[in-house]
C-alpha cells in the first residue's frame, strides 16, 4: 500500500549560521538548513519579483533573552503589502511561530549578550508559476541574522544624500494601485541601483523625489525633518504617504513618542525646498535606527546630535504606535 512520505527533519542551527524557518500552511513552522536549496526555479518571487517582505528587528534584552521590535506594526504592513499584492501571505500566528522558533534555534546555536541583534527577515512569493486554472500556492520563509550595530561615530557623523527622481508623478501614483509604491515587494532593483548611483557620486544613501517635485522617502528608509516654531513649538514632519511612499514603522513609533512629549506633527507634502532651516533631518528603519543627514545634494545642513539621540531613544523605547502606523487621516497641525 503507498505510504506517505516522512515531513523532513527540522535542522538544528550551526553556530554563526542564519536560522531559516520555513512556513506551510498544513504543518508547523520548521527550522530548515540555510544553505540547502528550498526554492523552485519557476517560483514567481525569483523569476519576476512577485513577492514582498518585511525586515524587523530583534534585540536582546538584560537576560540575553531576544525580544521582537514593532512586530505587529511590521506584520501589518505585511498584511497591507500582501492584500495589494493579492498574495494570500500566512496569518500574523504562523508568523509569530516561525519567528519564536528562530529566535529559539539561534539561542540555542549562540552565546546571547544584553544588546546583540537580529535582523529578522520575513518573506512571500507568489509561488511556483501553476498550471491554467490553478492558484499558486505562496512561498513563505523567516530568515534571523546578526545585525551590526550603527556605530556612534556614523550616527553622529551622518551620511550624504542625494535627492533622485524616481520619475513617478505623484498624482498619476494616487490613480494607479497597480504600481504597488505603497507595498514592500520584492522588486528592489530600481532601489538597489539608485544606491550604487549615490555611492558612485560620493554620497551614501538617497531621498527619492516624484516627478512633480515631492519628496518622497529612502530605497530602504523613511525621511523625517525637525523645526522648531517662532514659539519654540517643536514640530516633527515627515512626507505625505498619499504621495506614494511605505508607511514606515520607525517612523510611527517616533510620532507617537513625539506627540506623548509635546511634539506637533506633520505629514508632508513636502518639497526639497522644505528641507531649508530644518532643525535636523533623518533617515530612520528598523535595523540602522535613526541616522542624520549631514548633506543634501552636496550642500551641508545642520546635525543635531541632542536631536538625533532622542529620536533614536523613542525608537528604542519601542513605544505602541496607535494610529500612526494604521493609515489614519493626513494631519498636517501649524
Amino acid at each position: 500500500m503507498p505510504t506517505s512520505n516522512p515531513a523532513p527533519a527540522a535542522h538544528t542551527p550551526a553556530p554563526g549560521e542564519p536560522v531559516l524557518v520555513l512556513l506551510s500552511p498544513d504543518a508547523d513552522p520548521r527550522l530548515a538548513d540555510p544553505a540547502a536549496p528550498h526554492l523552485s526555479v519557476t517560483d514567481q518571487g525569483v523569476t519576476r519579483g512577485d513577492g514582498l517582505f518585511e525586515t524587523a528587528l530583534a534585540v536582546a534584552d538584560e537576560t540575553g533573552t531576544f525580544a521582537m521590535r514593532k512586530l505587529a506594526a511590521h506584520l501589518g504592513r505585511l498584511a497591507s503589502s500582501a492584500d495589494a499584492l493579492g498574495i494570500a501571505a500566512p496569518d500574523p500566528e504562523p508568523w509569530r511561530a516561525a519567528i519564536e522558533a528562530g529566535l529559539a534555534g539561534f539561542a540555542a546555536a549562540n552565546p546571547v549578550a544584553p544588546g546583540d541583534r537580529l535582523s529578522v527577515r520575513l518573506t512571500v512569493t507568489r509561488g511556483p508559476e501553476a498550471p491554467a486554472g490553478v492558484e499558486a500556492r505562496p512561498t513563505a520563509w523567516a530568515l534571523l541574522t546578526p545585525a551590526p550595530r550603527t556605530s556612534d561615530a556614523e550616527r553622529a557623523e551622518g551620511v550624504r544624500v542625494l535627492l533622485l527622481e524616481r520619475g513617478l508623478d505623484s498624482a498619476a501614483v494616487e490613480g494607479a494601485p497597480w504600481l504597488l509604491t505603497g507595498a514592500k515587494t520584492l522588486s528592489y532593483a530600481v532601489n538597489m541601483a539608485a544606491l550604487r548611483h549615490a555611492k558612485a557620486h560620493g554620497a551614501d544613501d538617497v531621498v527619492f523625489t516624484s516627478a512633480d517635485g515631492y519628496l518622497l522617502e529612502g530605497p530602504t528608509s523613511t525621511l523625517l525633518l525637525a523645526r522648531t516654531g517662532a514659539d519654540g513649538t517643536r514640530r516633527i514632519v515627515t512626507p505625505l504617504r498619499q504621495k506614494g511612499i511605505l508607511a514606515g514603522t520607525s517612523q510611527s513609533v517616533i510620532f507617537a513618542a513625539a506627540e506623548a512629549a509635546g511634539w506637533r506633527l506633520g505629514y508632508g507634502p513636502l518639497a526639497p525646498a522644505d528641507l531649508d532651516g530644518a532643525d535636523g533631518l533623518w533617515l530612520v528603519s528598523s535595523v540602522r535606527g535613526v541616522l542624520p543627514i549631514r548633506a543634501v545634494d552636496g550642500q551641508d545642513v545642520p546635525v543635531d546630535a541632542e536631536l538625533t539621540e532622542r529620536l533614536q531613544a523613542w525608537l528604542d523605547a519601542d513605544g505602541d504606535p496607535g494610529v500612526h502606523v494604521s493609515g489614519d487621516p493626513v494631519r498636517d497641525e501649524d
